[in-house]
């Protein structure tokens, strides 16, 4: 009975439209249910983990494409994506730094589906608490909150979070923040 309960999902997973297109993921949930059938509890559980990793750096890619091209008048490094976010709380995160002939810079950090963003996401939902935090402003569709520090914070879909920090001015950071591609971000 426990065997069904699990290989259930998981046959369901695989009979996706697209699962037919062999990938790392698939690949790996295969093996995992291969494991499993057999009996063989490390194997799976090992065949799981690889496919929430291989997921998680997938994760990580779709966000890093996500942020923006350098404003008229700065550069930016390439974007740096991590899969697993902060060690063990899961995730997956993308970050950018952009700076200017001055150099002042802006860094735009992205960061999702971990337990934290949900305790932040309690505060940046709530207008009364967010308020308290700093100044509301919208960025799009999307309500943010510029701190008195000018740092912007927004959470995307109650997943992810959008932090613009740096020691340009306010008005840079929020240009950066409004020109991040929020429906790229919607759509991961």
């Amino acid at each position: 009975m426990r065997r069904a309960a699990f290989a259930l999902p998981l046959l369901a997973a695989l009979s996706l439209p697209g699962a037919a297109r062999a990938d790392e993921v698939t690949d790996a949930l295969r093996e995992a249910l291969r494991a499993y059938e057999a009996g063989q509890l490390p194997a799976a559980r090992s065949a799981m983990e690889e496919a929430l990793q291989l997921l998680s750096q997938r994760s990580a890619s779709t966000l890093g494409a996500a942020l923006p091209a350098p404003l008229p008048g700065w550069r930016a490094d390439e974007a740096q994506t991590q899969a697993g976010g902060i060690a063990i709380l899961g995730g997956a995160t993308a970050s950018r730094r952009y700076e200017n002939a001055q150099g002042q810079y802006v860094e735009i950090a992205l960061a999702t589906d971990n337990p934290l963003i949900a305790q932040l996401g309690l505060i940046l939902t709530n207008p009364m608490l967010a308020g308290a935090m700093g100044r509301l402003i919208r960025i799009g569709d999307q309500r943010a909150v510029q701190t008195h520090d000018g740092e912007i914070q927004m959470l995307v879909d109650n997943r992810i979070l959008v932090t613009v920090r740096g020691n340009a001015s306010a008005e840079a950071r929020l240009a950066y923040a409004r020109a991040i591609d929020v429906t790229k971000l919607t759509r991961r």
